[in-house]
This record gives structure tokens, C-alpha cells and sequence, in this order.
């Protein structure tokens, strides 16, 4: 038995790329790359050179390889429809830091940022502190949500420099500022405030139970839970978060996920099992692979392509589960893979409110590969650190559906990155308008200015991964 883990990526880690691994041997490199996307691609089928029949010829198949000096462009000659179809399998030649990545260990100043462009005619970007994670530099430094700037390291930003300044290794001196808006032009504008602040980028465990309370609204006692990643390590801590919550006897809950691009599936099978409760060992998603590993499974394990709710923790501990009906879900294009499947598994069960933005519509997920006789960690090739995410299933909830586009807002409201507002309080835009629904029921949209955002984010990583035990696929 191996076990793999199986990742869904919104965006590629930028990993160090290193001129050559030591000892490596390209063609070998390139086999492995070859046979672990024949074995699990979920489109393996529709690429050409991805055909069982490609490594008959033995002295044919060796030139193929051969051809191929770089691993990267090798491995995206495998990829179907990139940017249109597959937008997320990827590869990287350092596995050891895309495992700590995966631990929860990341390389950040803290500062948490979106990036927005000043109006609709030019390149030109402003950034705003979403959040700061608690002990890193930036909270060190006083940097708090809200924060706003267009100048670094003495110079503007724009599309083309943005993601070379914020390089994830280089210092960055931040000149902070004020935002309005000129209604005539139709441009935000970032005037100087005379501070700024040098932030470094360092290694750090971030917690991603950011922030929860319990409010009383017009005599319903609501509970609030910003989320910013599904890390398994700190499922524990989560479940006795619920636990303060069921103390507090909690009529409602606002789960805030519009800056969680995902993580761990059996975190978010324990947080929904937390919110609910009465629907334990029912289904709660299917997985569809390729059609070479799907008939493999539904053959010796169709158990393992099914996830169920629970009512235990992995450590064999109880969930804390509050048995509600119902949940208000705070989301933007950043909310992504896990976060949307909480969305997408428990609409078929409960009223499901979400309110923000349209979500990202990640529904396919990746596994990591080794160069090893089974792809697994365990006998990884010594002489490189190179490892492939290619996509290998999809999810989908009780019904089978699932969305490729999104999650459009039951209640459509836009961050104003000019006022950002202190999350889980009545101040903050998106918990206003939450608490306006609970207590109302109505579900009018707030209708403002939209800032135009860059649709990515160097910060924040977006994926899902299981941890299942598979019967070993050798390589051929």
C-alpha cells in the first residue's frame, strides 16, 4: 500500500528553480515525468503523446525523451488545453519545500495582500492589506488590514513589476498611503502619509483559524469564523472552537472563507460535520479519476472514491457538531478548491447562503508523483528534488454536480478596498450584510463601485488534497 496525497492547485507554487538538479539525467527525469502522467492524468486520454502505445518502440521512446532538455517544457507538452481546460497541473524541482508548504509553513512577511489596478485604462495597481498573520514581521511592525499602497522599494506598481518586487525573497520598503477616489477621472488615488515600513519575508506556521466570536444581533446569538486554510494539523483546535460555540447555544454562523483557496478534504469533511451533525456517515462527495484508475477502483476499493460524513475526528475524538440547517458563507474569487467544496456538499443538506463574490470554480484536483518505482515518497530518486501535480479527479457532491465556473453570491457585495473594516464586527461590509440576513431574511444585494482586482494572488496558495492508501501502480 502507498499513500498519496491528492492536491487540487488554483496556482503554481514558484519554487527556486536550480540550473540542473545534481546528478540528473534527463532522460530518466523525463520518464518519470512520462509514465506518472500516463498512469494518472485525468485527461490522459485526450493527449496524443500520452498514449499507452508511446513507449513500445523502446529506441523510439528513448530519442522522445532525449528531445526534451528542459523538464518544465517536457512536462507542459503533456498538459491538455493548458489555460483553458488543464489551468492547474504543474511541476516543481524542489518537493522537500512544496511539503512544508503543505504542513502549513509559509514564507511571508505576514502582510496578507490583494492587488487592484487604479482604473480600467492602464496597467497601474495599488495593494491592500487583507489581513496580517499574528507573530510575522508585518504584525511585528504595526501593518494592519486596511493599509493601503502604490509605491514599493521607491517604485510605482504596475502589471509588469508587481510580481518581481514581491519576489517572496527580497525585502520590500512599503510606502504607505490614503485612498479616495476621483469620480472624474474614475480612478483610485493613493496619496503619500509620510510612513512606511520595511517588511522581510520569513518561515512561519500560520494557524489558519484566523479570528471567531460570538455576537448577540437583534437577540440572536450568532457565531463568526474567519477560516484561511483547511490544515489538518489544527483540526483539533478547530473542533473546539465549535465546542465554545454549541457553550454559547449559537443560532446562526458565519463562515468566513473569502480568503481560503482550499487545503486539506478531510478537514473540510470535519468542519462540515461540525456545522451539521445529523447527517454522519452519509455521503458527502464522489471522486471521478481517469478512466484507467477509475475502473481500478470501482473493481478493488469502490469505498475509497467516496467521502462520508463524520463524527469523529482522525484521532478518534468527538465533533463538536452545532446540528444547523442552515449557513451563511462569506466568499470572493479567492475562496477556492476546499472552501467551494463545503459549499457544493452541503447545499444538497442544508440552505447554504453565500455572500460576496463568485467564487473561483476549482473542481478538479492533483496528486503529487515522485520519481520513484511507484511514485510514491518512499525510494525517491536521491539525485533530484523534482516532483509532478498533474490534475487526476474531480469532485462531486451527493447529486454529482459540481461547477467549473464558480459559485455566483446568493447576495452580491464587493470589498471596498478603501475601507476594509475589522473582521467580525459589525463595521466590516461583508459581516454587516451577513448579520442583515440572518436577522432579516432579506436577501437584497449591495450594490457599490466594483475596484477591478488582478485575478491572482502571490500570497495566498489555493489547494485540496486527500489522504487516501492506494494499491500500488508500478511503473512500466
Amino acid at each position: 500500500m502507498k499513500k498519496i496525497f491528492v492536491i487540487a492547485f488554483l496556482f503554481a507554487v514558484a519554487g527556486c528553480r536550480k540550473e540542473e538538479p545534481i546528478g540528473n539525467d534527463t532522460s530518466a527525469v523525463n520518464d518519470f515525468i512520462w509514465k506518472g502522467m500516463n498512469t494518472y492524468y485525468l485527461w490522459q486520454e485526450s493527449v496524443p503523446n500520452l498514449s499507452d502505445s508511446k513507449n513500445d518502440n523502446a529506441s523510439a521512446y528513448q530519442a522522445y525523451l532525449n528531445s526534451h532538455a528542459d523538464h518544465d517544457a517536457f512536462f507542459e507538452s503533456l498538459i491538455y488545453e493548458k489555460n483553458t481546460v488543464d489551468k492547474w497541473s504543474w511541476i516543481v524541482d524542489d518537493y522537500i519545500a512544496l511539503e512544508q508548504y503543505f504542513s502549513g509553513v509559509r514564507k511571508t512577511t505576514g502582510a496578507v495582500i490583494k492587488f487592484y489596478y487604479k482604473n480600467t485604462t492602464t496597467t497601474d495597481l495599488f495593494g491592500v492589506v487583507r489581513y496580517v498573520v499574528p507573530n510575522t514581521n508585518a504584525a511585528n511592525k504595526g501593518v494592519q488590514r486596511g493599509f493601503v499602497f502604490d509605491k514599493v522599494n521607491g517604485t510605482y506598481l504596475n502589471v509588469s513589476n508587481y510580481a518581481n518586487i514581491f519576489n517572496g525573497v527580497s525585502d520590500v520598503n512599503i510606502e504607505w498611503g490614503t485612498y479616495s477616489y476621483d469620480n472624474i477621472n474614475e480612478s483610485v488615488v493613493i496619496t503619500p502619509n509620510g510612513n512606511n515600513t520595511t517588511l522581510v519575508y520569513g518561515q512561519y506556521n500560520q494557524n489558519p483559524i484566523y479570528t471567531y466570536n460570538v455576537q448577540n444581533h437583534n437577540g440572536q446569538k450568532i457565531g463568526y469564523l474567519m477560516y484561511t486554510s483547511f490544515i489538518s494539523n489544527y483540526d483539533a483546535e478547530l473542533n473546539q472552537v465549535f465546542q465554545y460555540f454549541k457553550e454559547q447555544n449559537i443560532t446562526g454562523l458565519i463562515l468566513d472563507l473569502r480568503y481560503n483557496g482550499g487545503g486539506a478534504v478531510s478537514s473540510a469533511i470535519n468542519l462540515s460535520s461540525m456545522i451539521t451533525g445529523q447527517f454522519t456517515g452519509q455521503l458527502y462527495t464522489k471522486e471521478i479519476w481517469n478512466s484507467k484508475i477509475q475502473a481500478w477502483l470501482q473493481s478493488e476499493h469502490p469505498e475509497w472514491i467516496s467521502n462520508y460524513f463524520t463524527s469523529t475526528l482522525a484521532d478518534g475524538s468527538l465533533i463538536n457538531s452545532l446540528q444547523l440547517n442552515q449557513l451563511v458563507v462569506l466568499t470572493t474569487g479567492d475562496s477556492a478548491s476546499a472552501s467551494e467544496l463545503v459549499i457544493n456538499a452541503l447545499k444538497p443538506y442544508i440552505q447554504v447562503t453565500t455572500i460576496g463574490t463568485k467564487t473561483h470554480g476549482k473542481y478538479v484536483a492533483s496528486v503529487t508523483l515522485y520519481d520513484s518505482p511507484d511514485f510514491s515518497r518512499t525510494n525517491a530518486n536521491p539525485n533530484h528534488q523534482w516532483a509532478i501535480q498533474p490534475i487526476v479527479l474531480k469532485e462531486v457532491n451527493k447529486e454529482g454536480s459540481y461547477s467549473t465556473t464558480g459559485f455566483e453570491p446568493d447576495i452580491l457585495i464587493y470589498e471596498n478596498p478603501g475601507a476594509m473594516g475589522e473582521l467580525g464586527t459589525i463595521t466590516e461590509s461583508y459581516y454587516n450584510r451577513a448579520v442583515q440576513f440572518i436577522t432579516t431574511g432579506t436577501k437584497r444585494s449591495v450594490i457599490t463601485r466594483k475596484t477591478l482586482d488582478l485575478p491572482d494572488n502571490l500570497f495566498e496558495r489555493n489547494e485540496m488534497f486527500v489522504d487516501k492508501n492506494f494499491d500500488i501502480f508500478t511503473r512500466k
